[in-house]
């Protein structure tokens, strides 16, 4: 189990740091179809005027969700550290959260479902470890 989180954390958090370099190498999103969910964002966000003139912040901000970290958490992961399970937990919720957030913005698309089920296999299968772990505990 412990192998399919270092996947799905490295995947995910790869990801994540290549949408953001995505976003500031073009941050109006012309030329990886952006642009209607640019002005998508505009329609529902607060402070458009601030944060949602082109892509720039929201790379940050992917970044700093779900980019470092997801990358973290695989860290804590391949150093088999004790709180490895509780990182990729939160790792999952703020990556359902954030989904949570696309839906609401964009609707529902393949893109946004597929790593919907991302974060909830990494919470599922971290929680499961976590639970093992306690109950493993319990007994001695």
């Amino acid at each position: 189990m412990k192998t399919i989180l270092k996947v799905l954390t490295l995947f995910v958090g790869i990801g994540a740091i290549a949408g953001a370099v995505m976003m500031w190498a073009d941050p109006t999103g012309t030329s990886w179809g952006g642009e209607p969910l640019l002005d998508m964002l505009r329609d529902k966000m607060p402070m458009k005027d601030i944060f949602f003139n082109n892509f720039i912040p929201s790379g940050f901000v992917l970044l700093a969700v779900n980019g470092l970290p997801q990358i973290a958490a695989a860290l804590l992961l391949f150093k088999r550290h004790p709180m490895a399970p509780y990182a990729v937990l939160g790792c999952g919720i703020l990556l359902m959260l954030w989904i949570v957030l696309e839906w609401w913005a964009w609707g529902l698309n393949t893109m946004s479902n597929i790593f919907f089920i991302l974060g909830l296999a990494e919470a599922a299968i971290a929680m499961t470890i976590i639970t093992n772990r306690k109950e493993k505990h319990k007994g001695h």
